[in-house]
């Protein structure tokens, strides 16, 4: 997503920059004075180019930071369930011990008889 972004960007701010400068060498104007006029141009195309994709660097960061805070807090979460998953197959097996040993006991005495 980022990356159409930052070409349909290039591509609107490169298009600006060859229709100013097309414009600029049409327009009646002596040679330095247009070609004054395209560097300043062209100057300013890079400058808004050069905002545009800091701009862009700094989304990409705060997206990629999200993301991976995202990430940490669902490996969180899975830890956390595990635990629980853990304790509550402790829990059935500790149970499931205390019903043999009652068994175990009540074969016993009945063996005794």
């Amino acid at each position: 997503m980022s990356d159409r972004l930052g070409s349909t960007l290039a591509a609107i701010l490169t298009g600006a920059a060859i229709g100013v400068g097309i414009g600029i060498l049409f327009a009646p104007d002596e040679g330095k004075k247009t070609r004054k006029k395209i560097k300043r141009s062209f100057d300013q195309s890079k400058e808004e180019l050069e905002h545009k994709l800091e701009d862009l660097k700094k989304k990409v960061k705060t997206m990629s930071s999200k993301k991976a805070d995202d990430l940490q807090e669902t490996i969180e979460q899975l830890i956390q369930t595990s635990e629980k998953k853990k304790e509550d197959v402790i829990a059935a097996l500790e149970h499931q011990l205390a019903v043999l040993k009652k068994q175990g006991k009540d074969l016993a005495e009945t063996a005794k008889k």
